[in-house]
């Protein structure tokens, strides 16, 4: 199938990744946009996965500020160079990363910063509901265990569903703009603040 410009920009408009990029894409998946797409998400968490372990010593601070001033947030997304964190793609997703923690008030950023009182809490409470309405004794760890998955899965940033797409997890959509900037980037902290809340 031949490979037109047209299909090519609709392509790079739906992924923002470069233009040869999204012609070897849909060369790759028959001209099929759907698949093109998901080809250039693996390619771009693939990508990530071989930069995780470099160095992020710049980066930007964002902020996000939500109904007339009644929640804010700060949120600190580093990168490898001052370079990438001058460019629009970056400071995109530094807002676009605020703006879903305004939205969905997670506790951490990742698993391993959640209080481990916090978990044991969740813990009890899923174990009481489990035997409350009679589950096998044998079988409430593990089901406690996938509780506590969807818990996190409900209050790590990097494991919610993004607010712009949920088809894809926060650290999905990090690791998309890792695969087209090549750089590694990490979410270090955020502070979420809310009138009354």
């Amino acid at each position: 199938m031949e490979i037109t410009a047209k299909m090519v920009k609709e392509l790079r408009d739906a992924t923002n990744a470069g233009m040869m990029d999204c012609k070897k894409a849909l060369s790759e998946c028959g001209g099929d946009l759907e698949k093109a797409k998901e080809y250039l998400r693996k390619k771009g968490i693939a990508a990530a996965a071989k930069k995780a372990d470099r160095v992020t010593s710049q980066g930007l601070v964002g902020s996000y500020i939500h109904m007339g001033g009644k929640v804010g947030v700060l949120v600190e997304v580093a990168c490898e160079t001052d370079f990438v964190a001058r460019t629009e793609d970056f400071q995109t997703m530094v807002h676009n990363v605020a703006m879903h923690i305004a939205a969905t008030s997670p506790v951490a950023v990742s698993r391993d910063e959640v209080d481990p009182a916090l978990i044991e809490k969740e813990r009890e409470i899923y174990t009481a509901q489990l035997r409350e309405q009679g589950k096998p004794e044998a079988m409430l760890a593990k089901i406690v265990e996938g509780k506590v998955g969807k818990f996190f899965s409900e209050v790590v940033l990097l494991e919610q569903k993004y607010v712009k797409d949920p088809d894809l997890t926060v650290e999905d959509y990090v690791k998309s703009v890792i695969g087209k900037l090549g750089e590694n980037i990490q979410v270090k902290r955020f502070a979420r603040f809310a009138i009354g809340g």
